[in-house]
């Protein structure tokens, strides 16, 4: 089970914050560091210093970084043209040495949107399909060759498909608990799919959704790596777990139902019944940016648990 660091920076980090993490990150084992695509804080935050771009904060950190994936849950597909999108991807993948993976979703927060004066299309999954076939097909066009695409969102004629990324495949994230459309998409564009913020049930679910629409269109369902994210809070005992809880405004409690929680022992217990079902990676969304010495004990006494 790879562990990988989850940051919702909307919520109040400055980069300096961010590369602090990042290099924890990496410094205590962790497989990878991602971060949200948000331009609006939520809940009762005050959001201060205010929001980073997702993918100008990868671009520094992949130049300050060494192993780490970096990748984020999820691009919205609502801020970027797929095009511009394909080659900021490309770029940052050749900044980090081929360490990118891009999770791209539809587009969600209707409020961001209306803050910063971004479109917000009624019809989002439609577009969504067709910025994956144009950021997949940009990367994969010969050099030499040129790209062209005639949908009904997205028209280009005669790309030279540049710059390509430092991979030979980035890896491509999808997500979500949408019935029908998601799994269909994932099954024709991901190299992951991951679940937010689900229960072990709902994420059984949905994994067999996806290899059920894989398998559909004659693709083995073992090369779709099967992942989750959700909220983690470890304590090394009550009074240091009510405090971390505290710190980030959620009750012990609904984190034990709802997050990975509690002691490192009931978190490793509750991440082996993720893998039971086939979940491969678990994104940790860590909410106290500053708590460092979280990090270090998830490092130590749950990763290190961890087959």
């Amino acid at each position: 089970m790879d562990l990988r660091i989850f940051t919702e920076p909307q919520q109040g980090a400055t980069y300096d914050t961010l590369l602090t993490v990042a290099k924890a990150t990496e410094d205590l084992g962790f497989d990878a560091f991602f971060r949200s695509d948000h331009y609006l804080k939520m809940g009762d935050v005050s959001g201060l210093p205010g929001p980073t771009d997702a993918w100008i904060t990868l671009a520094g950190l992949a130049r300050e970084t060494k192993r780490i994936r970096l990748g984020t849950l999820m691009t919205a597909g609502t801020f970027r043209l797929p095009g511009v999108l394909a080659i900021q991807v490309a770029q940052v993948d050749q900044m980090s040495g081929g360490r990118i993976e891009l999770g791209l979703g539809a587009g969600w927060f209707e409020e961001e949107h209306k803050a910063y004066g971004i479109p917000f299309p009624k019809e989002k999954i439609g577009r969504l399909e067709e910025q994956l076939e144009i950021v997949t097909g940009l990367w994969a066009t010969e050099l030499g060759k040129t790209f062209d695409f005639h949908g009904t969102y997205y028209e280009l004629a005669g790309s030279p498909a540049l710059p390509k990324p430092a991979q030979a495949k980035v890896p491509v994230l999808i997500g979500g608990n949408g019935a029908t459309r998601t799994p269909r998409l994932a099954a024709r564009f991901a190299d992951e799919f991951n679940m937010p913020f689900g229960t072990v049930a709902d994420s059984e679910r949905q994994f067999g959704r996806v290899r059920a629409a894989a398998e559909e269109i004659g693709r083995d369902a073992d090369t779709i790596t099967l992942s989750n994210a959700l909220v983690v809070c470890v304590g090394r005992d009550e009074q240091e777990l009510a405090r971390r809880a505290a710190a980030i405004g959620r009750e012990v409690d609904e984190l034990r139902a709802n997050g990975l929680a509690g002691s490192p022992a009931e978190v490793v217990d509750k991440v082996g019944r993720f893998a039971e079902i086939g979940s491969r990676r678990m994104y940790l969304q860590v909410l106290d940016l500053h708590d460092l010495d979280h990090l270090e004990l998830i490092s130590a006494q749950v990763q290190t648990q961890l087959p």
